[in-house]
C-alpha cells in the first residue's frame, strides 16, 4: 500500500515551521511524499486576513521547491467556495484508489477540535490523522477518535503564520523563519503590510 501524507493549511503564508512538520511526518511514518493543499477559504479562518490563493499556492511551491517528495496541490484553489477537508479526500481517494493509505497531518491544536470539523466521522473512514505534540504535552482527543490517530512528537518551533504576518506588519524581518525563495516573493509583492 502507498502512504502518502496531506499536509492542510492556508499557507498565510508557508514557513520553516510547516516544512519541519511535513519532513518529520514523511520519516517517522513512513510515509512516501506529503502532498501540500493550500486551502481557498478555511471555514474557520477570517476571509479578510488571507492573501489571494494564488500568492499562497506559489509560496508553497516556491518553499517545497528543492524536495522531491514534497507536492504541492491546487486541488482546493481549483474548487473554490469553502475548503473542507472531508470534500478534498473524498476527491483525493478518487485520485488514488483504495491501493493508498492517506494520512492526514496536523497540529496538537486541530486535533483538540477534532469534533468540531466538518462530518468528523466520515472523514475518519477516509485518512488516519498524524498530529504533532511537544514533548510532554499530552494531547486532547476524544477517545472516539484515537484508534484513527498517530501522534507525532518532535520538538517544538515556536513559528506561525500569525507571528511572521505581525513581523512584516512592523517591518521586522522575517529572513530564517521562511524559506529563502518565500521571503523574496514575499518582498517583492509587498505582502502582507
Amino acid at each position: 500500500m502507498k502512504r502518502i501524507g496531506l499536509l492542510g493549511g492556508t499557507f498565510n503564508p508557508i514557513h520553516n515551521g510547516h516544512l519541519f512538520l511535513a519532513s518529520q511526518a514523511k520519516e517517522k511514518c513512513s510515509l512516501e511524499q506529503v502532498i501540500f493543499i493550500p486551502s481557498a477559504l478555511p471555514p474557520h479562518k477570517e476571509e479578510h486576513s488571507l492573501v489571494d490563493a494564488t500568492h499562497r499556492y506559489i509560496m508553497a511551491n516556491l518553499a517545497t521547491l528543492d524536495n522531491d517528495d514534497f507536492i504541492v496541490s491546487d486541488i482546493e484553489i481549483h474548487r473554490g467556495g469553502k475548503s473542507y477537508t472531508l470534500d478534498t479526500l473524498r476527491e483525493l481517494k478518487k485520485i488514488y484508489k483504495t491501493e493508498t493509505i492517506i494520512y492526514f497531518i496536523t497540529g496538537y491544536d486541530a486535533i483538540s477540535e477534532l469534533n468540531t470539523w466538518k462530518d468528523v466521522e466520515k472523514l475518519l473512514e477516509l485518512c488516519i490523522f498524524i498530529f504533532a505534540t511537544r514533548p510532554g504535552h499530552k494531547p486532547k482527543i476524544d477517545e472516539r477518535y484515537l484508534k484513527h490517530t498517530q501522534q507525532l512528537t518532535i520538538p517544538e518551533l515556536n513559528i506561525s503564520s500569525t507571528y511572521i504576518r505581525e513581523k512584516i506588519k512592523n517591518r521586522k524581518s522575517i529572513k530564517y523563519l521562511v524559506p529563502d525563495l518565500v521571503y523574496k516573493y514575499i518582498t517583492k509583492y509587498n505582502l502582507y503590510l
